[in-house]
């Protein structure tokens, strides 16, 4: 694991009040103390534990803990509900999932000598444009060096934000009828000055900065601020379609040519947006096959 994911984490373990039994707490100190350079653990009761004293039991249990579940030698991390730049948890929550845990589990994963393969198990309409091309490029970084295959099995939506994550897996399965693709970004601008007038209300806008005031509701948006922000759309649209076509192995073109439809099954192969139609079942099978 990098460096840069251990204060995120340290700070999800430490000063902070936990649901947890003790017992498991100090399972998962034992498991990270390497990575935090802790060598002692001390107990409310003032006892101390060295870490490199833990038992055999204990050992085999922290040893064994892992965030993220496992068939067989594969890591299996969820992508799934509306995906999120900063969820704080490293697992989906309340029907989201954060770009933040999805990167601390896979760098787990990836660092991880038990583990020889990671599948990213992906359902999600898509999220938040911030912090997923990062992650993406994470993704794809270490798909390059060839060291684990990284699968996206896609059970039953990959779509937009959830496309880009799976694109730069080393190979996406969906079923036959899974969906991939809405590679496209989308705003809205909601033009609340008639029904506020409607009202009898009038909104007076103090600003400093003439376009500091784009885009709020209570204004109609004027043409210069609607293709300011089409720019900026457009800005965000070639870099996922860019970033695609890299993960891919497409051009740009084609990719740009899809003008954000959606794809299913065989469609999504024929596109060249995945590599394969099977069941979820069936693509963690071939998986392990392929580690055997």
């Amino acid at each position: 694991m990098s460096t840069n994911r251990l204060p995120h984490l340290a700070s999800r373990l430490f000063n902070r009040p936990l649901a947890i039994l003790p017992d498991k707490a100090e399972i998962i100190m034992a498991a990270l103390a390497d990575r935090f350079g802790v060598t002692h653990l001390f107990r409310a009761d003032g006892s101390v534990r060295a870490m490199n004293d833990w038992n055999d039991v204990d050992a085999g249990d922290a040893a064994d803990y892992k965030p993220y579940s496992m068939v067989g030698p594969v890591a299996v991390i969820p992508v799934e509900g509306t995906l999120v730049h900063k969820l704080g948890s490293l697992h989906p929550y309340s029907g989201m999932t954060g770009y933040d845990g999805i990167r601390q589990l896979f760098g787990m994963a990836w660092d991880d000598p038990a583990v020889r393969g990671i599948a990213f198990t992906v359902d999600t309409p898509g999220g938040e444009v911030s912090g997923m091309y990062d992650l993406s490029d994470d993704i794809y970084a270490a798909r390059a060096t060839g060291e684990k295959p990284i699968w996206a099995i896609v059970d039953d939506a990959a779509y937009s934000a959830g496309y880009i994550i799976a694109s730069a897996a080393t190979h996406i399965t969906l079923a036959r009828t899974g969906g991939v693709g809405s590679i496209g970004i989308i705003t809205m601008h909601c033009d609340m000055s008639r029904a506020l007038t409607a009202a009898g209300l009038a909104v007076t806008i103090i600003q400093y900065g003439a376009q500091k005031a784009d885009g709020r509701p209570e204004l109609p948006l004027s043409k210069e601020a609607l293709a300011r922000v089409q720019a900026d759309i457009d800005t965000m649209g070639d870099l996922f379609v860019n970033t695609v076509a890299r993960n891919r192995n497409l051009k740009p073109d084609f990719v740009k040519q899809t003008e954000a439809g959606t794809f299913l099954g065989q469609a999504a192969v024929d596109a060249g947006l995945a590599d394969a139609v099977m069941t979820p079942d069936a693509a963690m099978a071939e998986l392990l096959a392929s580690l055997a």
